[in-house]
């Protein structure tokens, strides 16, 4: 997607192509076959879910069709992960390399790890905190929370007159994969009538996939596993440059 002469721009195939991905099926089947991918155009051709969809499609509000709609559904679907993962733009992982991202992103800290060692800000301890719950011994329990980006921000205590950044704080989240994005819902008024765009719920991979899981490549370094994802973009682009793959996935560390 690029924004050319006042105009947004989306890159894609023809809709008579035949090898464009059509459905939200086709799209999380193909995040399982490469592994992980952003969702719009990067500056290495050929990486990302626009470049492989059409063009005609996008926001068209039809939900077989539409691909904006499609990342809805796959995030409620959980067979891939779905968030901002890509220079702080959204993307899909697959189950396989999520852990791979979680090691490198986390820098081997479980988040509460990253709380004492004074690495994380207030605001994201606040947020992790109203998202996990604690036993009785202390210990971070990851339990099904679902709460609307909306309200997870008013009860974090952001907005007017308090804490700033909400997005930001938010996506740094994601960008370190302490969230993923499961679903979207639409707003409910006080008669229980929705309104509004579908608003995006945060939870942390482990409350969808298990501590264990997520965390499988722990046992690696987190350079050791950047190693992997990196290769990985260049098995599937050899041309790509280094420093978009930089951009796109981080540094060493």
């Amino acid at each position: 997607m690029a924004f050319e002469d006042g105009v947004w721009i989306m890159r894609g195939l023809p809709r008579n192509d035949p090898g464009r991905v059509r459905s939200y099926k086709q799209l999380t089947d193909y995040v399982e076959e490469v592994g992980f991918l952003p969702l719009f155009a990067n500056g290495i051709k050929g990486f990302s879910a626009e470049e492989h969809c059409s063009a005609d499609y996008w926001w068209t509000g039809i939900r077989e069709e539409d691909p904006w709609e499609w990342r809805e559904i796959i995030a409620a679907e959980k067979r891939v992960a779905y968030g901002k993962f890509f220079d702080k733009k959204a993307g899909f992982i697959s189950l396989s390399w999520l852990p791979y991202f979680v090691n490198y992103r986390r820098d081997g800290y479980d988040f509460d790890s990253r709380w004492e060692d004074g690495l994380a800000d207030r605001r994201e301890k606040k947020i992790m905190d109203l998202l996990t719950e604690r036993d009785k011994d202390g210990d971070t329990v990851y339990s099904d929370i679902r709460i609307l980006s909306t309200e997870l921000k008013k009860t974090a205590g952001f907005g007017k007159g308090n804490d700033k950044n909400f997005p930001g704080i938010m996506t740094g989240l994601q960008m370190q994969t302490y969230l993923v994005i499961t679903g979207f819902r639409c707003r409910e008024n006080k008669r229980g009538a929705q309104f509004g765009m579908p608003v995006s719920i945060p939870q942390p991979p482990e409350a969808v996939w298990g501590y264990d899981a997520v965390t499988a490549a722990y046992n690696e370094t987190p350079n050791e596993s950047r190693a992997r994802i990196v290769s990985r973009v260049k098995e599937l682009f050899p041309s790509a440059d280094d420093a978009l793959i930089t951009k796109l996935i981080g540094k060493e560390r």
